[in-house]
């Protein structure tokens, strides 16, 4: 999964470039702007923007489950049945709507009888893609759906197609859907759930282009056929089908399990990382300087021009959209810090990586006609973690406040979006220097989110709403004096929202000064 290295407005030589998607539309003026434009077609608010898309993953990776989510009861560190209460807690505050897991790459070494029954006789495995630790399955399957419902969210489940068989996964969905009376779901009462859970989505294999078997395109999609017949729907319950589908570019592999599997499955799955340099070399998370803050700006509104190709590729064989397309691995990646007990892929998440967010976040809103999940990699102190642990302490990350401001676009309804921005300049590359979404919610209120994605110049906007007259607005804005600013152990508050001051209301039109290297949410009442 390499990022592309191609420009992202490569025809931006003399005049203005349109980039479009479905529901932001974006032209860099050919002169320098003093105040920058928002067009919101309010009466255009039709589509729904899925809840899940603002979802999260957790792998048994490095310090994300176990020295994470996961404690034990008998530790010192307060727990609710073996969960950490404070991530709980704080993960409830950002309304989570899914939760993807075992994995990853893990999931398709995962044996999912290994993590039931008493923890004691639980057999202890070798995480080889991970840092070859040994990890006792104290967390299991019984653990991870209790955590679901102590947070109110959905389940994803990966399951395992690389080194598993379809009746082992067969097994696995009769134990924890089935209310009947039959083997597994005798197993599942005997180890003390008497009700079965209601798993929502179950993903049949991950990455198996790559970790998950180095298949051709043309085996997965005859595998996935197999497998997949085997997701069983009991009373009660229903199973949204998720395909493994591509890293990034990689748009055969979209076209060929498309092409011989779309019929059977509910979504296909998409992974896009970005970072700076390349896959040996990723970048510092927290030592760059101003180029390097442009390039992953270019890179993650990269994403937009990603969805389109892949969303024209399913328009063309899915005519109907009943295929959503899942982007259930996505974020930031750097080098990690020191991996010592166990951190793999421990970094640290910086103001850069909040900007990063809210324009991926963007984008889904935009097109969530077709996006209809997105899972940020990964939830606690993997990636770009929404939280970061040391022993008894837990911080929340610049990225996990970016999650808070956003929940507002949760089930409302996408607003087209027509923007006319400025540039932003780097060694004679440009990019837009703004990029927005908005939404309607049912009773009335519009929320837009603006990234101001320049490092240095703050945004002078007029944001005109078309069919709405504004009566009240207010606004909260994330940003720091330092491209790097980012919250430590020690100073756990150096990056939170703000509030957004200055905003005025003049008939159909807000304006306001959005802060250089911003992320911005405001929220409008009629």
């Amino acid at each position: 999964m390499k990022s592309s290295n191609v420009g992202f407005l490569v025809l931006v030589l003399i005049c203005a470039v349109l980039l479009s998607i479905s529901g932001a539309e974006t032209a860099i003026s050919e002169t320098p702007l003093d105040v920058q434009q928002i067009t919101l077609n309010v009466d255009q608010a039709r589509i729904t923007i899925n809840p899940e898309i603002y979802g999260h993953f957790a792998e048994h990776l490095g310090r994300c489950i176990y020295d994470g989510i996961w404690v034990g009861e008998d530790s010192d560190i307060p727990n609710i049945r073996g969960m950490r209460k404070d991530i709980v807690e704080a993960l409830k505050q950002i309304d989570i709507p899914v939760l993807r897991w075992p994995g990853g790459c893990f999931a398709d070494e995962y044996h999912w009888k290994d993590g039931i029954g008493p923890r004691e006789k639980r057999p202890r495995i070798v995480n080889t893609h991970w840092g070859m630790v040994v990890e006792d399955n104290s967390f299991g399957t019984h653990e991870f759906l209790d955590l679901c419902e102590l947070l109110g969210c959905a389940a994803y489940i990966a399951g395992n197609v690389g080194s598993g068989t379809p009746e082992e996964m067969m097994d696995w969905v009769e134990y924890m859907t089935f209310d009947g009376d039959s083997e597994m779901a005798e197993l599942r009462r005997k180890n003390g759930r008497y009700k079965p859970w209601r798993i929502k989505y179950f993903g049949v294999g991950n990455e198996n282009w790559g970790c998950g078997g180095n298949m051709t395109p043309e085996y997965y999609a005859d595998l996935y056929n197999r497998f997949s017949t085997y997701v069983k729907d009991y009373p009660g319950s229903r199973i949204m089908k998720v395909a493994c589908g591509p890293g990034d570019w990689n748009t055969n592999w979209m076209e060929v399990v498309l092409q011989k599997s779309a019929g059977r499955m509910n979504a296909v799955s998409l992974h896009y990382y970005t970072f700076t340099g390349d896959w040996r070399d990723k970048g510092s998370a927290v030592d760059f300087n101003e180029n390097e803050w442009f390039e992953l700006m270019r890179r993650a509104l990269d994403v937009n021009r990603l969805l389109d190709t892949h969303i024209k590729i399913m328009d063309r064989i899915d005519g109907r959209n009943r295929v959503g397309l899942y982007v259930d691995e996505w974020g930031t990646w750097w080098n990690p810090e020191l991996e010592k007990d166990g951190g793999v892929l421990y970094q640290q998440n910086t103001l850069r990586d909040a900007v990063a967010a809210g324009i991926y976040l963007n984008a889904f809103n935009n097109n969530c006609s077709r996006v209809k999940m997105a899972n940020i990699a990964q939830t606690i102190n993997v990636l770009q973690a929404m939280i970061l642990t040391k022993k008894e302490q837990m911080i929340l990350t610049p990225t996990y406040h970016v999650f808070e401001m956003y929940k507002v676009h949760q089930g409302a309804r996408m607003i087209p979006v027509d923007l006319t921005c400025r540039a932003y300049e780097n060694k004679g590359q440009k990019l837009p220097s703004l990029d927005v979404s908005a939404s309607k919610t049912e009773s009335g209120k519009i929320n837009i989110t603006i990234c101001n994605l320049d490092h240095e110049k703050p945004a002078e906007i007029v944001c005109e709403l078309k069919d709405y007259t504004p009566k009240t607005v207010t606004g909260r804005t994330l940003t720091a004096e330092k491209m790097n600013a980012h919250n430590t152990f020690d100073n756990p508050f150096a990056v939170e929202p703000k509030g957004l001051y200055g905003l005025k209301i003049e008939g159909q039109k807000i304006s306001v000064i959005l802060p250089a290297k911003s992320v911005n949410v405001i929220e409008i009442e009629d």
